[in-house]
């Protein structure tokens, strides 16, 4: 099974909507977790707001940092934001998605950014990002994943 971990400051926002869109897209087919550089130690409730509107839950999710994520080599690190601090992971792909942090922001730009973020993923999980050793993974029928 593939593997891919996003990675942000904070673990609170970004990553933490990054995973729930790939747990929902994925359905089962990928090994998925977030981390950050820096964690908070909560989820931010803009994000819970924000993935709440479509129908995904983050209020039982945690914000965790890079130590609390198997060790191992991943398939796919995801980086958003956090440039010079994000330490090293071992990884065979490594993306910078230069998504800004909505919060702060207004929520009608703060939407914006989380739907970017979902059509990344899709792409990442679609294997129209090369992120993984093979060149398109095996799709699964359509029944198994959650639209979103």
């Amino acid at each position: 099974m593939p593997s891919v971990l996003f990675v942000c400051v904070a673990n609170s926002c970004r990553s933490q909507m990054a995973e729930a869109f790939a747990k929902a897209l994925g359905a089962g087919e990928w090994e998925i977790d977030s981390a950050g550089s820096s964690p908070s130690g909560a989820v931010h409730p803009l994000a819970v707001q924000l993935m709440q509107e479509l129908g995904l839950d983050l209020r039982r999710h945690r914000s965790k940092g890079l130590q609390d994520v198997p060790q191992r080599t991943w398939d796919c690190v995801v980086t958003m934001g956090c440039g010079d601090r994000c330490p090293a992971v071992k990884t065979r792909h490594r993306l910078e998605w230069e998504i800004p942090d909505p919060v702060g922001r207004s929520l009608e730009e703060a939407r914006r950014i989380r739907d970017d973020l979902k059509a990344r993923v899709r792409e990442l999980l679609g294997g129209v990002l090369s992120c993984t050793t093979t060149p398109q993974m095996p799709q699964k029928s359509t029944e198994t994943r959650r639209n979103l």
